[in-house]
């Protein structure tokens, strides 16, 4: 279990946006990541790692949704990185592991950021960089509220329930464009027939 700490950096927008948790489980086949947003509520994601699909599990005023993406398909929206990374000598501690530094530069960054990285551990747990040799333990990503900082806060290792894995018997198995549709359905209003 890795448990991250999600901070907006702009101290304005701080009481808007309030410190988050990120929560990430592994069975070494699956990852559950377990996001508390204030907008939407609780998410969570089942990824299988060697298969890449994953649904996202939503509890909606319409229902409880499983939504089902195929990160390999075609019809995915290819992620374009704007980020580049450069190694860095320097290595501190977190958690009592030896962890690597690594400075990255995007667009939207005013300089060069320092991201660190647990090299030990494999990237496939947290999969935000992939260009990362190791598990990316703290980190920023910009985003249309500000720029968001990770920080990795606690692991703690042991066998995770088997159930925790799988998508609950009470969620519909539906695709992103279906319930797309769905929504969009829900949120027309009927036209009154004209005399």
């Amino acid at each position: 279990m890795l448990e991250y700490k999600i901070t907006i950096r702009d101290s304005a927008m701080q009481t808007l946006i309030p410190e988050s948790r990120m929560i990430v489980f592994t069975n070494d086949t699956i990852v559950r990541t377990e996001n508390n947003t204030g907008q939407l509520g609780q998410q969570v994601v089942l990824r299988h790692i060697e298969k890449n699909k994953s649904y996202l599990l939503l509890n909606t005023p319409l229902g409880k949704f499983a939504i089902q993406t195929d990160l390999n398909s075609s019809d995915t929206i290819q992620k374009i990185s704007h980020f580049s990374f450069e190694k860095k000598c320097m290595k501190r501690k977190l958690l009592g592991k030896k962890m690597k530094r690594m400075m990255v530069s995007h667009p939207d960054f005013e300089e060069p950021q320092e991201f660190w990285y647990l090299p030990t551990i494999s990237s496939k747990y947290n999969n935000a960089f992939t260009e990362m040799p190791g598990l990316p333990v703290k980190y920023s990503i910009p985003t249309r509220d500000g720029i968001m900082d990770y920080e990795l806060v606690k692991i703690s290792e042991f066998l995770p329930e088997r159930d925790m894995f799988g998508v609950p018997s009470d969620y519909e198995r539906i695709s992103f464009d279906g319930f797309m549709d769905l929504m969009i359905k829900s949120q027309e209003v009927p036209i009154p027939d004209q005399e």
